[in-house]
């Protein structure tokens, strides 16, 4: 009975070791458990009833997810671009691009584009993000040129273009505060029973659409063999420069969208420092999510599972007091040893 008891704990332990280096969802999604029972430990259990409790808990939680969000969506995109083989470092610098147009779109201020022709209200806010949304295309597209007609690397593409749009929004929004109509910011400060739940449903959904993508359509499957083989994809007859410019348009459309659910959230932003470091918690949120950065491997489930540990441990840090500035260097060691495990899964 000993042996057999000792043998089944040492299958148990066999199979539980190949998951979590074979599958990279399931090492996220173990690692995500640990830090959301480390999260609950360090809230407490001192309250005056359960109720009171989980009340507390549920509201850290939405507190979380709202404030990611934005990010939250902007890494499925990182997903993406990643999979196929390259990287996009002008996320953040599109997010204030594009939330500096909208903001001056629907601007209530006697600057205001839509205003001083004569729409405001809800047709205001439509076209507002309709253009928005198509910017933020057009960027993401022209980034895609550069690379595949261009022929330049992503990385010095993405960090042209990354100097390019901050620049420029910041030389034209200087001196500049557009005031943003309390209406907008409905749109992701509608309430649900008594909670404010729109970033992260929008997150929800965008992250099911393109897990549908990724699994269920031929272009998630192009995606995936460009990013394992370049050359064997293109004798496949995949047009992997479409491919890739697609990909690079889908990021753009996601940041875009990022931008609204941001400006309608908060109702401003800082044009110096908006969006600064959003491309590496991106880029952090796939790799944890288990996104090979040599590409063709990916999966946005795990990119969700990312972010929130991402997510999770940034708020572990704050209650414990730790300084800002060392938050990030916590990041860069997840980072870090995200990538050493696809590497050592490798050899």
């Amino acid at each position: 009975m000993n042996n057999a008891d000792a043998k089944e704990r040492k299958n148990f332990f066999e199979s539980f070791r190949n998951k979590w280096a074979n599958e990279p969802l399931f090492s996220t999604a173990i690692a995500l458990l640990i830090m959301v029972i480390l999260q609950t430990l360090v809230l407490g259990f001192d309250y005056d009833s359960i109720g009171s409790w989980f009340s507390s808990w549920m509201n850290n939680w939405i507190n979380i997810l709202r404030n990611n969000a934005s990010i939250g969506i902007m890494s499925l995109g990182m997903t993406f671009v990643i999979i196929s083989g390259g990287i996009d470092l002008a996320v953040g610098s599109t997010l204030v691009a594009t939330g500096a147009v909208i903001m001056m779109l629907i601007d209530s201020g006697p600057k205001g584009i839509l205003i001083n022709m004569g729409i405001t209200g809800v047709p205001a806010f439509v076209i507002a993000i309709i253009l928005v949304l198509l910017l933020g295309n057009i960027l993401g597209t022209a980034i895609g040129l550069l690379i595949t007609k261009g022929k330049i690397p992503p990385f010095i593409a993405t960090l042209g273009a990354m100097k390019i749009f901050r620049s420029l929004t910041q030389h034209f929004m200087q001196g500049y505060n557009p005031t943003v109509p309390r209406e907008f910011l409905t749109i992701s400060n509608f309430k649900i029973g008594n909670l404010m739940l729109m970033p992260i449903i929008y997150w929800g959904i965008i992250a099911y659409i393109l897990y549908y993508v990724s699994k269920r359509t031929v272009f998630g499957r192009q995606v995936i063999a460009v990013g394992s083989n370049e050359k064997a994809a293109k004798l496949s007859g995949v047009n992997v420069e479409r491919v890739k410019t697609l990909v690079y348009t889908l990021s753009g459309f996601l940041v875009s969208i990022a931008a609204i659910v941001q400006v309608s959230r908060i109702g401003s932003m800082d044009f110096a420092n908006a969006g600064n470091g959003n491309e590496m918690d991106a880029i952090a949120a796939a790799v944890v999510g288990g996104t090979s950065m040599s590409g063709g491997k990916g999966d946005i489930l795990g990119t969700v599972f990312g972010m929130l540990i991402i997510a999770v441990m940034n708020n572990l840090l704050n209650l414990f007091g730790v300084p800002p500035f060392l938050r990030e260097a916590f990041k860069g060691f997840i980072v870090v040893g995200a990538v050493l495990l696809q590497r050592k899964e490798k050899a």
